[in-house]
């Protein structure tokens, strides 16, 4: 297999993985999802949803964001964390249209733009995973 098509996908993966990881753990280990909660959901949000909704989607965003962001990076569960991701990119698309129009899309574009690639492209080149050495194990046995 060409290596230019494994390290693409590989270069792809890890910059998405990278973006989605420092997001969530700035949310998380720097600013407190409590407090990117008060300061900007519910701020944001006040009287459009409800307070649970706001709440639940704090947290799921800011650890689904450093979770799947890590799991990218590894290259572990790959597709199943690309959908995780892909609701993370939806989620904040809605949120962000339920407040005024979205006129600037630098918050999910690029971010949809390598998801998008990384659904699309054939799972064979993304070779450098964990997913991938765990497989080749388990055929070996």
């Amino acid at each position: 297999m060409n290596t230019n098509k494994k390290i693409a996908l590989l270069t792809i993966r890890l910059l998405l993985g990278f973006i989605f990881f420092f997001q969530g753990f700035g949310k998380i280990f720097k600013f407190g999802v409590d407090n990117v909660y008060n300061n900007f959901f519910a701020k944001t949000y006040d009287g459009i949803l409800p307070e649970f909704l706001l709440q639940a989607t704090a947290y799921y965003t800011s650890y689904i964001e450093f979770i799947g962001g890590a799991l990218l990076i590894i290259g572990f569960k790959r597709d199943y964390t690309l959908y995780a991701l892909a609701s993370v990119l939806v989620i904040v698309t809605f949120g962000h249209g339920l407040v005024e129009p979205i006129w600037d899309l630098s918050h999910v574009l690029f971010r949809a733009i390598l998801l998008l690639a990384l659904l699309l492209l054939p799972q064979e080149w993304d070779h450098y995973r964990l997913d991938t050495i765990l497989k080749k194990n388990k055929n070996i046995h």
